[in-house]
């Protein structure tokens, strides 16, 4: 089935833009710059939305603030009746580490503010799910102050290379080959395995030539010693 409705999570306002949990915005906003698609904001929804011209797919941005994400996808998928399994929602990913994206259908929401609103709005946990890895906070840090933090540069980047990655099988899932996007996006996160070279086989080791035992010698006198009287 294909996708309808790709919704971005993160939260409105200049002061979290950059931040780790706003990382669901930044895919759907780069993915709409590069289709040409204008986000406008829309009251009624309380998202910024937008319509991809070539799947008549939805984007939507919602402004409410991650813990109330929800709203604005269950107004906007029962107005135009989309079914869970025809939405995408892009969201930050504690399990993964920064570059590694992921997707997926239903499954656990790890504490995850804005999925847990969208699965008690939608009352289901069936709708897709790109994940972009940011890592996990160190030790005696709380995911919520960490997600909240902007990323340092190193990171920013494998993130952002993480987008690329996802932009590259977006058309796919727009057009219902979810299996084919997993599957690239996913073999495409494993680094390559590493070749071992062939193992050497050590020459035999050649025994050296066994001396032949050198026949005895009879001389006169052990010939004559061996005579019997």
């Amino acid at each position: 089935m294909a996708i309808r409705l790709v919704v971005g999570l993160g939260n409105p306002g200049k002061e979290y833009e950059r931040t780790r949990h706003n990382a669901g915005f930044w895919l759907v906003e780069r993915f709409a710059k590069a289709s040409g698609v204008v986000l406008r904001k829309d009251g009624k929804f309380q998202a910024l939305v937008g319509r991809h011209d070539a799947t008549s797919a939805w984007l939507l941005l919602p402004q409410s603030f991650m813990n109330a994400s929800g709203r604005p996808v269950q107004m906007l998928a029962g107005f135009f009746k989309i079914k869970p399994d025809e939405i995408l929602v892009v969201h930050d990913e504690l399990d993964f580490p920064p570059g590694v994206a992921r997707v997926k259908q239903g499954g656990g929401i790890a504490g995850h503010n804005g999925l847990k609103d969208i699965s008690q709005r939608l009352a289901t946990h069936e709708y897709w799910r790109l994940r972009l890895g940011v890592g996990k906070p160190p030790p005696g840090r709380e995911g919520a102050d960490y997600v909240l933090e902007k990323p340092p540069a190193e990171e920013k980047a494998a993130i952002d290379g993480a987008i690329e990655k996802c932009l590259a099988v977006l058309p796919q899932m727009l057009a219902a080959d979810m299996q084919g996007a997993m599957n690239k996006l996913h073999t495409e996160d494993k680094p390559p395995a590493k070749k071992e070279p062939p193992e050497k086989k050590a020459p035999p080791v050649e025994e050296p030539p066994r001396k032949q035992p050198e026949p005895e010698k009879k001389g006169l006198f052990s010939g004559l010693l061996g005579r019997k009287k």
